[in-house]
């Protein structure tokens, strides 16, 4: 990613005919003009209402009109909104993600007025209280449910009827059926706001590395000027209380901090954590908010009531009018990386956002992404380093289980070695973790009569069979399908084979294994939001169950003490494919999941089962020797002039109809810039060459780091006529090759 400062200045509001220029939430690559009537007064980043055809939309103030379209032809403004208006700093970081990532400024614009609802006044919440001295009309009868209400509301404060009937474990019927019994007696209150974290509350004592780091980021956010560090810590290092420290400072200027989470089941421990650090919760934005939450969550930020937000990427482009620092936690991972819509990187666009508002930004990780420690070995970014576990405990060791020749038994999947140490885990009274990075019971079901593979209709992937829930599903258009009794090709019955395992088969070998042990699944689709998620976290550190078999969910971010050996069933699985990070990625991963074992004051132990224990990322994990794979990794970089030494760009060509998709991509192919140090590669079917029931050619471009590649492709795609039907996708610094 590069960094860059030419804005234009802060537009001024002049003109004799009160002309704006107002940019909507829109696939817009401009803002319209809108006449600003009498009486009304707009300044750049009001949030307006106007009028486009025959609807009405929202849009922002960007700065003053163009001028181009008479003035007796302008529609006026409808309304402006009661909400502070958006930042200088807001609106230039919209216009800088919208250029870098070749995205028209409208569609940026919409992840930052991402909830329309909170541009309205809250409207007050319906409760009740109890009816003193009132009675049960004639007739009335009182039942359990209706008495459960009625005890939770004697002496208590009003309550809304969701929460009254959650928790008398009734229906909201029976709560207005006792309002209208003249029972109860309704209050209306106004949306309530979280605590405020308390940034005296005092921390846990850090040791010297810890307090040494701690202080190094107070600094950095009491500068209040930008910089971007590294906290480069081994997993168990205490690299969360460290950042919390700047998360306090920043408090204490009274400014805003947020924090970046790759996934949402990382924050509930995270969380917990922040609430007996802070003496109060965080706001949360993710996906599984209620559009309630995420509107009060919304306006609350824009006018400066929320001092501290964790989220996934979406939250970096909020409204913040005072933002004082940024965290990203394990700036390393790939979710980081919106695919769909506008495609950005949110560790890239976070750094950006930090330089446009002149604030510190701390990515965080025990193991970077190449461009992130090739930036801090170059000195682009400062680095502080947190060497050794908190606590005196010490990183687990790590072993090769070679498969080729400590085989598992037929149809099974545990390797003996694998097996003997789970039983001794176990006798110790001790718990332990087996990763496969796959959800669902196997990865393709076939016919052993004919050969027939079942596929997803829309994409070029297996359907995954999920034996718990008996259906066969695609993981990446969601498609759903009943298990099949016969085979759809030949007829026969009988004949339908699972092949390889996914985290359902590891639990079905582990429950043959270890009857006795206690066993759950932890995974993305066995764990439907952040409270399921919470309690199977908290029922692991109560010691309620022995082992846990999951994917990528539990890799990163948990604390268990008792949790000691990690049994990795396919380490080789992310090493497949081609792909340009495939080697740094897994062994990111792994090494994530290793951290998860001997975190308390008992050693740890990791097996690795490998077909390839000779790969450099397997000799790497278990020499405990990082910096050495990333010095072959970035030698291997530097030579090919791959990323983070080279710039990269690709194009995805895509639509329903194939013939027209290669056409397009074939003239693509032919119009590509060419010259010495720009090349391009395609056009070629990507390996999903179906997706979501649309064709899919890629072309990619390969040019030095020194290159600005945007001009490129603008120009590029100027010299080719695309049809309405194809729709061709720009990724800048491209993650996913698929």
């Amino acid at each position: 990613m590069r960094e860059t400062t030419d804005f234009p200045a802060k537009p001024q509001l002049r003109g004799p005919d009160r002309r704006v220029a107002v940019l909507l939430p829109l696939p817009l690559r401009e803002a319209y003009d809108y006449r600003v009537p009498d009486g009304m007064e707009l300044v750049p980043g009001d949030y307006v209402e106007v009028p486009l055809g025959p609807r009405r939309v929202i849009g922002v103030v960007w700065g003053p009109g163009a001028g181009t379209l008479d003035s007796g032809r302008l529609k006026p403004v409808v309304r402006r909104f009661d909400v502070p208006p958006m930042t200088e700093v807001g609106r230039r970081f919209v216009e800088w993600v919208a250029a870098y990532t070749m995205t028209p400024p409208g569609f940026v614009l919409r992840m930052a007025v991402s909830v329309p609802a909170a541009l309205e006044p809250p409207k007050p919440m319906l409760a009740y209280l109890r009816k003193q001295g009132a009675e049960p009309p004639p007739g009335f009868k009182m039942t359990d449910p209706r008495r459960r209400i009625l005890a939770l509301l004697d002496d208590g404060p009003p309550r809304t009827p969701a929460e009254l009937a959650d928790e008398a474990g009734c229906g909201v019927t029976v709560v207005r059926g006792l309002a209208e019994a003249g029972l109860l007696e309704p209050v209306m209150l106004q949306p309530t706001r979280l605590g405020r974290p308390d940034w005296q509350r005092p921390g846990p004592a850090l040791s010297p590395d810890q307090r040494a780091a701690a202080d190094d980021l107070r600094e950095r956010v009491a500068s209040g000027r930008y910089s971007t560090v590294l906290l480069d810590g081994v997993t168990g290092s205490g690299k969360t209380e460290v950042y919390y420290e700047a998360i306090s400072a920043a408090l204490e200027q009274g400014k805003q901090a947020l924090v970046l989470l790759p996934e949402i089941a990382l924050s509930a421990q995270w969380l917990d954590r922040f609430a007996r650090r802070f003496g109060a919760p965080p706001a949360e934005w993710h996906s599984e908010l209620t559009g309630a939450q995420r509107r009060d969550t919304w306006r609350a930020v824009a006018k400066g009531e929320v001092p501290v937000v964790v989220g996934a990427r979406s939250a970096l482009f909020l409204p913040y009018p005072e933002l004082g620092v940024i965290i990203v936690d394990e700036e390393h991972d790939s979710a980081y990386k919106q695919e769909e819509g506008a495609i950005y990187h949110a560790r890239d666009m976070a750094v950006a956002r930090a330089h446009l508002g002149g604030l510190p930004i701390a990515l965080v990780s025990a193991t970077p992404s190449l461009e992130t420690k090739v930036n801090a070995d170059s000195h682009r970014y400062a680095r502080i380093a947190l060497p050794a576990r908190h606590g005196g405990a010490v990183l687990p060791d790590v072993e090769l289980v070679d498969l080729r020749r400590d085989r598992p038994p037929a149809r099974h999947w545990l390797a003996p070695s694998l097996r003997k140490a789970l039983t001794d885990t176990l006798a110790g009274g001790e718990q332990a973790m087996l990763f496969l990075n796959r959800r669902g019971y196997a990865p393709l079901t076939l016919c052993r009569a004919c050969g027939h593979r079942m596929q997803c209709p829309n994409c070029t992937a297996w359907l995954v069979e999920h034996r718990l829930a008996r259906k066969l599903q695609c993981h990446h258009c969601g498609l759903q399908q009943p298990l099949p009794h016969a085979c759809p090709e030949c007829g026969e019955e009988g004949t339908m084979a699972a092949c390889g395992p996914g985290v359902e088969r590891i639990a079905e070998e582990v429950a043959e294994l270890f009857p006795e042990a206690r066993a759950a699944i932890m995974a993305s689709d066995t764990l439907h939001g952040p409270r399921a998620i919470q309690e199977m976290v908290e029922s692991i550190g109560r010691h309620e169950l022995d082992i846990i078999i999951g994917t990528q969910v539990m890799a990163k971010g948990h604390h268990f003490p008792m949790l000691t050996l990690v049994g990795v069933v396919d380490a080789d699985l992310g090493l497949n494919g081609g792909d340009l990070r495939a080697a740094e990625r897994t062994y990111q991963l792994l090494h994530q999941v290793a951290g998860r074992a001997g975190r308390g004051e008992r050693p740890g132990r990791v097996m690795l089962q490998t077909f390839m224990p000779e790969h450099p990322v397997m000799q790497a994990l278990a020499a405990g020797d990082r910096d050495g794979f990333y010095q072959l990794e970035a030698e291997m970089r530097l030579e090919a002039g791959m990323p983070p030494f080279g710039r990269l760009a690709a194009l995805i060509v895509s639509g329903e109809d194939p013939t027209l998709v290669e056409r397009v991509a074939m003239a693509l192919g032919r119009a590509a810039p060419r010259s010495d140090d720009v090349h391009v590669l395609g056009p070629a079917p990507a390996p999903l060459a179906l997706l979501r029931g649309r064709h899919r050619r890629r072309l990619l471009l390969k040019a030095p780091r020194s290159t600005q590649v945007q001009p490129l492709i603008a120009e590029w795609l100027e010299r080719v006529e695309i049809p309405p039907a194809i729709r061709v996708q720009i990724d800048v610094d491209p993650y996913s090759f698929l």
